[in-house]
């Protein structure tokens, strides 16, 4: 098969596009490589790809609908995975017009592409931000129509379009909605990298509330597996990727950093961001049902191979 990746030099999309090209698959990346952080980090991400004879790397902006025509017109898609998009609820408040321009018009340009060019499935990864103030553990129909911040907006306009083409055009679509992903080369703007990193530096962390906010993390390897399980063909359907137990809080994370690091860490306390939510739980059975998918990394193992990984390219010197 023959898949298109988009925000291939990221976080998850990197980890995916990987898991691809090891089962054999042919994979077109692109990227804008923005600078929202670190640039030599994504470069790193791309270094291990470009490593796979099958994988080639195109620096396109998914807002350029010109650039992203001449990449359909060269390749024929066996499907399209999504996985571009601006992250980050805090910087959305700054920016929400950014937010709306990649990950809304970005996807519509996407599909607008893959109806011209007879490209039937997409993989499109949104998010738990979606689930703000709803009883958990969060299950997929759920009324998510109340969205706390641009970034949980943009994705729902992603959402909600994605449905409309899958309607009109017979698009077979597969949502999958992401919890609180971790793992080695994470974003430098996601808690467990920035603990990791302060922690063994020395330096505060900066914890916004008392630290008993929590989370249902997800081991990137699992999202991965995931985000490619839900190729399968299902018509149109939102699906969780989550790990599926008990949320953590983020003092039990940070006693599992301050073990696998052997150091101590110093705490900052902040005033709980507004736009943040108290707590994320995904039920996940229906992945269990549609995919055959369930988490297979836990926390703790997970933790200790983000140390690993951290402690492994400290000399790259990513910036937080």
């Amino acid at each position: 098969m023959k898949y298109l990746v988009t925000g291939a030099a990221g976080f998850i999309a990197a980890k995916t596009a990987e898991f691809l090209l090891k089962d054999g698959h042919s994979v077109v990346g692109i990227d804008n490589m923005n600078d929202y952080y670190d640039v030599t980090l994504k470069e790193h991400r791309l270094e291990n790809l470009r490593a796979h004879k099958n994988f080639e790397f195109q620096k396109i902006d998914i807002e350029n609908k010109t650039d992203l025509e001449s990449i359909f017109k060269k390749s024929k898609f066996d499907a399209v995975l999504n996985l571009a998009a601006r992250a980050g609820v805090r910087f959305s408040m700054e920016h929400p017009e950014v937010y709306m321009t990649t990950n809304a018009m970005g996807t519509l340009n996407l599909l607008n592409l893959m109806r011209d060019h007879q490209v039937k499935k997409m993989v499109l990864a949104s998010t738990s931000s979606l689930y703000a103030g709803q009883p958990m553990p969060f299950v997929e129909t759920l009324p998510v129509n109340t969205p706390i911040s641009p970034y949980a907006a943009s994705k729902k306009a992603a959402e909600v379009m994605a449905y409309t083409y899958s309607f009109l055009y017979k698009m077979d679509v597969s949502v999958v909605r992401y919890f609180t992903v971790y793992g080695p080369a994470s974003r430098p703007d996601m808690a467990v990298f920035r603990f990791i990193k302060w922690i063994d530096e020395g330096t505060p962390i900066e914890l916004f509330g008392d630290g008993l906010q929590s989370r249902d993390f997800t081991f990137v390897d699992d999202i991965a597996r995931g985000t490619i399980a839900a190729l399968k063909p299902v018509g149109y359907e939102v699906i969780n990727l989550g790990g599926g137990n008990n949320p953590i809080d983020l003092l039990t994370v940070i006693k599992m950093m301050e073990k696998h690091l052997g150091k101590t860490a110093k705490i900052q306390n902040k005033e709980f961001h507004i736009a943040d939510v108290k707590s994320t739980w995904a039920d996940i059975s229906k992945a269990e049902k549609f995919l055959g998918w369930k988490p297979q990394v836990s926390l703790e193992e997970g933790i200790r191979q983000s140390v690993d990984w951290y402690l492994s390219t400290k000399k790259y010197g990513f910036k937080v």
